[in-house]
């Protein structure tokens, strides 16, 4: 089944609602990245936690998720046309350990241009209440979060998530019946055990008697959007002594995409083009 996400705003203004389905997207970034173990689980969390904060925030905008743990991190990548990707960067200092808990920083572009940023203190790890906790301090608005990634070895077997936001228009009497609902609604990851963490399945639980209506539908998949203009533009912003030297050593230049591991391959060449172009 195809990845996606549904937006969802009840009637009376209360609450906005976001739902994921991210397993076969945050398997294609842990294959990629050969992820292994609790790091695999929450490279697929801070994925689906990334989408979803795309979703709800800019959905026609670049979300990116960072997770620092010691000295190395982890990097979500959620793009307004559904593409997402994924990088573990283990910064010297051995295999990533979730247990240490470490710093979640997001960032998503504006339409002009400039970076909105947040950042927050994870404790073990929990993807979950550190975007929570996100959303209250750096956007002002209440929510609860759960993400989930139910793991076969280093496989996802299922992933996925949900947002529930208070809007203004909330009064004390939804507010009640909501947070009883989520003190009471069955975990995450027993849902996703089961099979019942469709998208749908997850709005109509939590918006059970909430008349609602959908405001967003979007596919997602696992996509790098690296090509070979985007690298060579970045080679073209070296220093042109930098590129002399390539060109000098008479040898082809192979670069690797670190997210998707794809190989491009410049022979000098083109390096000369890039000098010349520079």
């Amino acid at each position: 089944m195809d990845d996606f996400v549904l937006r969802a705003i009840t009637e009376d203004g209360a609450f906005r609602v976001i739902a994921a389905s991210t397993t076969s997207s945050t398997q294609g970034v842990v294959d990629a990245q050969s992820a292994k173990g609790d790091a695999a689980r929450v490279l697929a969390e801070l994925l689906t936690g990334t989408v979803i904060v795309r979703e709800a925030m800019a959905p026609d905008l670049r979300v990116q998720g960072i997770l620092q743990i010691g000295r190395g991190r982890m990097v979500a990548d959620a793009y307004p046309g559904g593409a997402t990707r994924g990088l573990v960067q283990e910064g010297g200092g051995g295999p990533l350990d979730p247990s240490r808990g470490g710093v979640l920083q997001l960032m998503r572009s504006l339409h002009n241009g400039a970076l909105h940023q947040g950042i927050v203190e994870v404790a073990e790890t929990n993807v979950s209440n550190a975007l929570a906790e996100y959303m209250q301090s750096s956007e002002q608005v209440a929510s609860f979060v759960s993400v989930a990634a139910i793991m076969d070895g280093d496989e996802v077997r299922a992933a996925g998530g949900f947002m529930v936001q208070l809007l203004p228009e909330v009064d004390r009497g939804a507010l009640m019946i909501m947070t009883e609902r989520l003190e009471d609604f069955t975990p995450l990851p027993e849902l996703l055990r089961r099979g019942d963490a469709s998208p749908e399945k997850l709005m109509a639980e939590l918006l059970y008697a909430m008349p609602y209506q959908i405001v967003g539908r979007s596919t997602l998949r696992f996509e790098c959007p690296c090509d070979e203009s985007r690298v060579a533009a970045s080679l073209a912003s070296l220093p042109k002594s930098d590129i002399r030297e390539m060109v000098d050593a008479g040898e082809m230049l192979e670069i690797q995409c670190d997210y998707c591991l794809r190989q491009y391959r410049f022979a000098p060449g083109k390096l000369r083009g890039l000098l010349q172009a520079s």
